[in-house]
């Protein structure tokens, strides 16, 4: 598992997280949110950037991603490699 990115918002009412990344990500990527004890695991089945729907985004994009738990900010994101 790589460190890709933190979660800066989560939107609740959406189910979607904000994401800073330090690294690039794609739809079909399969993600760790990590903070505390609490974790889980998904693959991105959505990502956009700037309202607009993206297949990839690289290191320095804020994107949201379609979240199937509720995830808290400063979560850590990891990439399963």
């Amino acid at each position: 598992m790589k460190p890709i990115g933190k979660v800066t918002h989560y939107y609740g009412k959406l189910g979607v997280a904000i994401v800073e990344l330090k690294d690039k990500l794609a739809v079909g990527d399969r993600v760790r949110f990590e903070r505390g004890e609490h974790s889980f695991d998904q693959e991105v089945t959505s990502m956009e950037e700037d309202y607009k729907s993206v297949e990839k985004a690289g290191s320095g994009a804020s994107v949201g991603i379609k979240v199937k738990e509720k995830v808290h900010e400063g979560a850590l994101v990891l990439l399963d490699n």
